[in-house]
């Protein structure tokens, strides 16, 4: 059965779409068959792929509202082994239809059910909110990846996504747990970077082990800012397409051969890339 993994931080422009992106990307070049589900209406996971989201006719929406089966909205991508279910505009009133569904904080994780099996991991790329698309994402998933980025708020507004996680855990999902908190957007230029880093480590290794009821790991990759990372998206590529060999390219390399560590697997990132990608060289 696979994996499936909810990509969650209330607080915008952490890099869960980017580093959604970036993991399915490597994990599917380490021979893992891998499903990406973009949640958040603004649809930057799918566009980050490559995907045009104002021409497909069909995207999670659909999965939710009409439960359409997955075989009639999931898109290949340029990464063999990386598959996609695409969000549009359509999503933005998804929150406020839900609402009167009876089941409706379960309406992917039934959509998912029998589709597990076909993935080692499903990531669910999640809006930046605390809504009933991220409870469903919370409710399909297995493990909770959070992004904190290395600024001054960093911690900011946490407390109440750890509320959510545990009122999820207690009422919908006794099963989910912390996959782990990566920390994103790291300037080492700058005193206050590792100044926030250090506090963010020893809030999530000590304090706030009492409210999520466990030790949550912090990865010891830290994602930083990085130009590459950045301009990626607007070629619709993930960086291991668009300059593997940037600061960012190595980066979530390296997040990804931890991810696939904790979770007992063997390494084997394919080394090269696949033909006929932008790749560029001697990145920033």
């Amino acid at each position: 059965m696979g994996k499936i993994i909810a990509i969650c931080n209330q607080k915008g422009g952490t890099g869960k779409t980017t580093t959604a992106i970036n993991l399915c990307a490597y994990l599917a070049l380490a021979n893992k068959k891998i499903l990406l589900i973009d949640l958040d209406p603004q649809a930057n996971a799918t566009s980050g792929l490559g995907i045009d989201k104002y021409a497909i006719k069909t995207s999670t929406y659909d999965l939710l509202l009409e439960e359409k089966a997955i075989e009639e909205i999931i898109l290949s991508t340029e990464i063999n082994n990386l598959k996609i279910i695409p969000a549009n505009l359509d999503l933005t009133g998804a929150e406020v239809e839900l609402v009167g569904i009876l089941g409706r904080e379960h309406r992917l994780k039934k959509a998912l059910n029998i589709y597990k099996q076909n993935y080692d991991y499903i990531f669910i790329d999640s809006p930046p909110s605390l809504g009933l698309l991220t409870v469903n994402a919370l409710c399909a998933a297995d493990t909770v990846l959070i992004p904190v980025q290395c600024e001054y708020y960093a911690l900011e507004g946490l407390t109440q996504l750890i509320n959510t996680i545990n009122l999820v855990r207690d009422n919908l999902n006794s099963n989910l747990r912390i996959e782990g908190i990566v920390l994103t957007m790291a300037d080492f230029r700058t005193n206050l970077t590792t100044q926030v880093i250090n506090e963010v480590q020893k809030y999530f290794q000590q304090d706030i082990q009492i409210n999520f009821r466990e030790k949550p790991p912090v990865f010891k990759t830290i994602i930083p800012r990085n130009i590459r990372l950045t301009e990626a998206p607007s070629f619709g590529k993930p960086i291991v397409l668009y300059d593997k060999n940037s600061a960012g390219g190595q980066k979530y390399k390296e997040l990804t051969d931890e991810i696939l560590e904790l979770s007992g697997h063997s390494i084997n990132i394919i080394s090269n890339v696949p033909q006929g990608t932008n790749n560029i060289q001697g990145g920033r």
